[in-house]
């Protein structure tokens, strides 16, 4: 079994309540993710979303952030190895059943 740790984050000036595990393999990686759910609005009034994969050990990971003449346009990723596609699935689960636990849909 993994554990899960709970915590906050200020995104933007805004606390957003996160939740952080590790993934064990032959690599190591820990992965957060957190949001305050639909808040109704754009960037300037809507909810806050974050998620970090961070490399703890034996990650063959390599992270680029692309940018244009407005800032920053995405970000790309490459691993390699087995076992870092096993754990970066695993990682994304976990990122996306946070978000969707968070998430709160708005309903009429």
């Amino acid at each position: 079994m993994f554990a899960i740790t709970e915590g906050l984050r200020c995104i933007g000036g805004i606390e957003v309540p996160t939740y952080k595990r590790e993934i064990v393999s032959a690599n190591i990686l820990e992965v957060e993710a957190g949001t305050n759910g639909y808040q109704g609005g754009d960037g300037g009034h809507g909810s806050r979303t974050y998620f970090r994969i961070k490399d703890l050990a034996s990650t063959e990971m390599d992270v680029h952030v692309t940018r244009d003449k407005f800032g920053s346009e995405g970000l790309k990723i490459t691993l390699g190895g087995d076992c870092e596609l096993e754990t970066i699935i695993t990682a994304l689960k976990f990122i996306t059943k946070v978000l969707e636990d968070g998430a709160k849909e708005v309903h009429d």
